[in-house]
């Protein structure tokens, strides 16, 4: 059980540390290597979420699954209202002297609800250490340029780094939550289709083929497939 806490704590946690590192380093404003980061975190959710997580949810017999994936898909594109699409890569470079308060409610909401059905999916755990990358090195964009103190810079970067794990551990956590775990899992599907297909629509702009790019799909599509 412990070891199951650890790994859903830690790889999520590690991947938006390291999207975060990465831009700290490179520190682009128009990453060109964002893009192909992209294109591999949404064939790999897409293939996460088509190749585990459908089949998880549709063998329970007198269980609706599809009514949830619609609800949380929905849900996803109210969320992209406040969130001006960050959760696929957009980035924001307007200076302000204070935190985006919408948009970074908005990024935790998602990550701690996609966080919620770690505990019985292995494989989505994965998905979320790779989705977190480019999310991570996206937030650290937006709020490491802000004119406001590095404390409240670098303690917003942690908690947004910290919701999933967070998602994971309260749930599990909670008595009487354990009969909604496939109602949730439906949810987050719908959110990850929505991310998903919207990053790779978007990588696609100008439909120009980039054997670069469709090799990176297809390895997103390989791994998540192999998990």
């Amino acid at each position: 059980m412990y070891s199951t806490y650890l790994f859903n704590f830690a790889l999520p946690f590690t991947g938006s540390l390291l999207g975060m590192g990465i831009a700290y380093i490179v520190k682009p404003s128009a990453p060109r290597g964002l893009k192909l980061i992209l294109s591999f975190s949404g064939a790999f959710l897409l293939g996460i979420t088509i190749f585990h997580l459908l089949p998880s949810v549709f063998r329970i017999a007198d269980f609706n699954a599809g009514i949830w994936i619609v609800a949380g898909l929905v849900f996803q594109i109210l969320l992209e209202f406040l969130s001006q699409g960050a959760e696929h890569g957009h980035t924001h470079t307007h200076i302000s002297t204070r935190l985006p308060w919408a948009l970074f409610v908005s990024l935790c909401l998602h990550a701690f609800i996609e966080g919620i059905p770690m505990g019985s999916q292995e494989a989505l755990v994965w998905g979320i250490f790779i989705h977190k990358i480019p999310i991570g090195m996206v937030l650290f964009l937006m709020i490491w340029q802000l004119r406001v103190s590095l404390f409240l810079k670098i303690s917003s970067l942690i908690f947004f780094a910290l919701m999933s794990p967070a998602g994971s551990f309260i749930f599990s956590n909670t008595n009487g939550l354990e009969p909604w775990k496939t109602t949730f899992t439906s949810l987050v599907i719908g959110m990850l289709l929505h991310i998903a297909t919207t990053i790779l629509f978007e990588s696609n702009q100008g439909h120009a083929f980039n054997i670069r790019k469709l090799g990176i799909i297809l390895l997103g599509f390989g791994l998540s497939y192999l998990l």
